[in-house]
């Protein structure tokens, strides 16, 4: 399941908001494997209603807000009741760039602009409200435009500021797309 995460790179999200379509590349994904990985929501079983579509079929968004500020948008992907999910942390702008600029409140395309979850979820316009919809609605999609990453270009990396998830913060779950300027500051690699 977690080398799936890794199959998204190239991929392209698309994300329509008020109206106004925005896209980008998946350079960089993140795998939580659901009631076994301390770094999870799910871990031990914890169930709330902040949780619950974790636990639904895969094919559904997850947003859920961190640290009481950042929308995190992540793909729901096993079976009914294995909570499973891919956190979608970077992006490279591919459509919509205007948009994508103005809300980020930056001048130009740059690699923070959609560098990091939260980054990423502002310029893409993705909230809450997105939570448990289908990944192939109209306003909410992940599309296959026959990019192919060699393996050659893709890392893994371990997990960033889940340290408290302890030997499990270890696990290789990061997957970047090598030399992407969209990367994550923290993942950049020669």
């Amino acid at each position: 399941m977690v080398d799936l995460a890794a199959s998204l790179l190239g991929k392209v999200l698309f994300v329509k908001t008020g109206g106004v379509m925005t896209a980008g590349r998946i350079t960089e994904t993140e795998a939580y494997v659901g009631v076994n990985d301390r770094a999870s929501y799910a871990w031990g079983g914890r169930r709330t209603p902040r949780k619950e579509f974790m636990y639904e079929e895969g094919g559904l968004s997850y947003v859920y807000i961190c640290y009481g500020i950042h929308h995190l948008f992540n793909m729901v992907t096993n079976i009914k009741d294995q909570p499973d999910a891919f956190l979608i942390r970077t992006i490279e702008p591919v459509q919509g760039i205007t948009d994508l600029i103005t809300r980020s409140n930056k001048k130009t395309v740059n690699g923070s602009m959609t560098s990091g979850p939260g980054n990423m979820t502002k310029a893409m316009a993705t909230f809450r409200s997105q939570n448990g919809l289908p990944l192939n609605s109209s306003c909410l999609y992940i599309a296959d435009d026959g990019v192919r990453i060699p393996d050659s270009s893709i890392k893994a990396t371990p997990r960033i500021g889940v340290e408290y998830a302890g030997e499990d913060s270890l696990w290789l779950n990061i997957f970047i797309i090598l030399g992407n300027p969209g990367v994550g500051a923290l993942h950049k690699f020669k």
